[in-house]
């Protein structure tokens, strides 16, 4: 598994059954083990649906995607075991606890026992929230929400860890903790799959960035060599200069 890349894309295609055109049309790439790969586009140009694809939460219409080697046609179950995914919703119970909430997924994962209750305990205090593992979700802020929503994909320690929109709606210190994390994370050698809006944060964030849209990636490269190509100052002029000024509905 080691002398494989993390994930290997070739000639993607999902077209949906109410569409007259894929919304993913013949893509191809490779991310790196190590990699924060940021996959940035406007809406509908299906960012989403490549995520959802490279989670195996979506079937792919055509093509080849492969995990660290391994597809989910003959190996979902030890996929499951490589990846943590952070959806851009909140994906916990609100009238559980935290507590209740990550011992229910670590569970979902295998996870179990002493070394469940130690690495619960170890990512709540980590995020802060140690002293509020036994209070009901709905009763938390929106950036402990995120930082709930962020602990539960990382339980099972992820090789490869997906988000979208990690930091969306949250207070500068929920985003700066999220965003350190993500760092160490990154240091520690799991390789990250990052999607937003927020062109400043991917930017400083990811070592490499895919721009799709239509359906197609339009541009990739590192964000020096993408401002370097483009001529741009800076992320979000670069974007703009690929994708237009028009409204994405």
């Amino acid at each position: 598994m080691l002398n494989h890349e993390a994930i290997q894309v070739s000639q993607l295609i999902k077209k949906y059954k109410d569409s007259s055109t894929p919304a993913v049309n013949d893509i191809s790439f490779t991310i790196k083990p190590g990699t924060i790969w940021g996959l940035l586009g406007p809406n509908g140009a299906g960012k989403t649906t490549v995520i959802s694809i490279l989670c195996g939460l979506l079937k792919k219409t055509s093509g080849d995607v492969s995990i660290y080697g391994l597809n989910y046609q003959e190996n979902r179950e030890e996929i499951k075991q490589l990846i943590g995914v952070v959806p851009q919703d909140i994906a916990i119970y609100p009238t559980l606890t935290a507590y209740e909430n990550l011992k229910y997924i670590g569970n979902m994962y295998g996870l179990k026992g002493q070394e469940l209750k130690e690495r619960i305990s170890h990512c709540l205090s980590t995020f802060e929230l140690d002293h509020v593992s036994n209070k009901r979700i709905e009763s938390f802020s929106g950036g402990m929400k995120r930082r709930i929503n962020l602990i539960a994909g990382i339980l099972n320690k992820p090789k490869i860890l997906f988000l979208d929109e990690p930091t969306i709606g949250v207070d500068v210190q929920s985003r700066n903790i999220i965003i350190e994390y993500l760092n160490k994370l990154n240091s520690e050698g799991a390789t990250i799959i990052y999607t937003s809006h927020l062109m400043e944060e991917a930017e400083n964030l990811c070592s490499y960035i895919s721009i799709i849209d239509h359906g197609k990636i339009i541009s990739d490269g590192s964000p020096t060599e993408l401002l370097r190509q483009h001529s741009s100052s800076n992320l979000e002029q670069l974007f703009l200069k690929l994708t237009g000024r028009k409204l994405r509905d």
